[in-house]
């Protein structure tokens, strides 16, 4: 299974302490941070930051609430066009 959330992550170091937070729960999964798309003028969440994870089982709701809790908005990636 793979899921592709947006959210408000501003830096490397949001990304690693929220993969960090993810990976305490579930070990297994692979995670990958794209912080190219927050350097846009957009607000969230148009400019965002991309975080794709990959993984066997995992629950994306409480991936969600993981970041919340980090202060992070996140959102699974919805077909969106953004102006």
């Amino acid at each position: 299974m793979t899921e592709v959330f947006i959210t408000n992550i501003e830096n490397q170091n949001q990304a690693d302490k929220a993969v960090k937070s993810i990976l305490s729960n579930y070990s297994d999964l692979k995670i990958n941070t794209d912080l190219n798309e927050n350097e846009t003028a957009l607000s969230f969440p148009c400019g965002h930051t991309i975080l794709r994870i990959e993984g066997d089982n995992f629950n994306s709701d409480e991936i969600i609430t993981s970041l919340n809790r980090l202060g992070l908005k996140c959102h699974i990636l919805e077909d969106k066009i953004c102006v």
